[in-house]
């Protein structure tokens, strides 16, 4: 086997490990998972989660993970607790602990402090016969065959497998509290996906010069509006609502049927059920809609079904939504 290979083959073998170690954790998961869920999502206070060293790592990624999708949580470090931190605590929180032994030393008086509080804790340790397990409201399985550091020293299976059931508890809290696109979008206003998931159509649309027409208006004055406005031309019938939409595509093939058009009625070419998309929809939506239909430009209709703007796909990607 050629050094390339036996490389390849160790990481295959890590990947393995703690995929598998996930696996049996999934087939294993009982009554407990939720218990822990109800204890927390019925905690009028924070979710306290702790951990030491690479545990306290991903004691730290659970509780980002968990603030961000709804279930306020926040990382403290057990010897900084019994130190003075322990003041952030109230008896309204729940406790997350973090421990593969279950017997850590410097975690155990953390235990015992919030015992003391009236705090509840859960438990994710591989070991439901330890000291924190038997001591815990809630104790969760994470137990693992082996790490996947070859002398079974290293954590990295076992802090794998605690990561993944923090994020089955924290993504059950977002289900159990409906949990919705746009509050994970309200949490995150400053990268792309909070753009997307908070722009709407309206933030994007042009609504004033409306490009209108009347169907009775010709080709001759529908260029000028087709070339002012985008290609597109909103016609309106008669109580102001849609009629039908007029697109410089419209007018191509018509100059390809036709020598002389410039005296034909809008009217006579428009497409009459034009795709539209609501004003108050998200600017995704409208992203959509127009690779759907493989068009560039879709009316905005406001709650009353008139014509609120129009939205184009250029603007859209200018904003983030494409």
């Amino acid at each position: 086997m050629s050094e390339t290979a036996r490389i390849v083959a160790r990481g295959k073998r890590v990947l393995e490990l703690e995929r598998d170690a996930v696996a049996e954790a999934a087939a294993r998961l009982d009554d407990a998972f939720a218990a822990a869920v109800q204890l927390i999502k019925q905690a009028k206070g924070r979710v306290i989660v702790a951990g030491i060293g690479k545990s306290g790592l991903i004691a730290r990624k659970i509780a980002a993970t968990m603030t961000s999708t709804g279930t306020p949580a926040y990382f403290l470090h057990p010897t900084e607790s019994v130190h003075g931190d322990l003041g952030i605590v109230t008896d309204d929180d729940v406790a997350l602990l973090l421990s593969k032994s279950g017997e850590t030393q410097e975690l155990l008086p953390l235990l015992e402090q919030l015992t003391r509080l009236g705090v509840p804790c859960i438990s994710i340790t591989s070991n439901r016969e330890s000291t924190l397990a038997r001591n815990s409201r809630v104790a969760l399985d994470g137990y693992v065959r082996e790490e996947a550091c070859p002398h079974d020293l290293a954590p990295t299976t076992s802090t794998t497998l605690a990561l993944a059931i923090g994020d089955a508890l924290a993504v059950a809290l977002l289900e159990e509290k409906g949990f919705r696109r746009e509050d994970f979008a309200k949490f995150h206003p400053g990268g792309s996906l909070g753009r997307k998931l908070l722009l709407r159509v309206r933030d994007v649309m042009i609504a004033d010069p409306l490009p209108t027409l009347g169907s009775d208006a010709t080709m001759r004055e529908a260029i000028v509006v087709l070339a002012k406005q985008r290609g597109l031309g909103i016609v309106l019938d008669g109580a102001g609502r849609l009629a039908g939409v007029l697109t410089t595509g419209d007018l191509t093939r018509l100059m390809q049927r036709d020598g002389d058009v410039m005296a034909i009625r809008v009217g006579d070419v428009m497409t009459r059920s034009p795709k539209t998309v609501d004003a108050e929809a998200l600017a995704s939506a409208a992203v959509h809609t127009m690779e759907q239909f493989g068009v560039i430009a879709l009316p905005a209709l406001a709650p009353d079904g008139r014509v609120a703007g129009v939205v184009h796909l250029h603007d859209l990607m200018r904003a983030g939504a494409a």
